[in-house]
């Protein structure tokens, strides 16, 4: 599914018109993003949590070249589903 097909989904399951459920969209995106930007974590029970880990530094390798190199630290967004996603996704709990 892609951005315009949640958006189509969303106002038929809300329905509401798709301009709202597009501002919806959009905002609950900034939210996370912001959230996320601030280094807090931002938790849906049962659905899961989104999150900022820290990816330490390491050595790479070029593939080309075979030649070693240094990878900075860096922090990435990463999302870990919930219990009730995970049973659903499983086919182990019903809506």
């Amino acid at each position: 599914m892609n951005r315009k097909e949640l958006v189509d989904a969303l106002a038929t399951h809300t329905q509401s018109t798709k301009a709202d459920a597009e501002r919806n969209i959009a905002g609950l995106l900034d939210i996370i993003s912001n959230t996320l930007k601030k280094g807090d974590s931002l938790t849906l029970v049962g659905f899961g949590t989104f999150e900022v880990r820290k990816r330490a530094a390491r050595t790479g390798r070029n593939p080309k070249t075979g030649e070693e190199l240094k990878i900075k630290a860096s922090k990435v967004p990463a999302f870990k589903a919930g219990a009730t996603l995970k049973g659903l996704v499983n086919g182990t709990k019903k809506k």
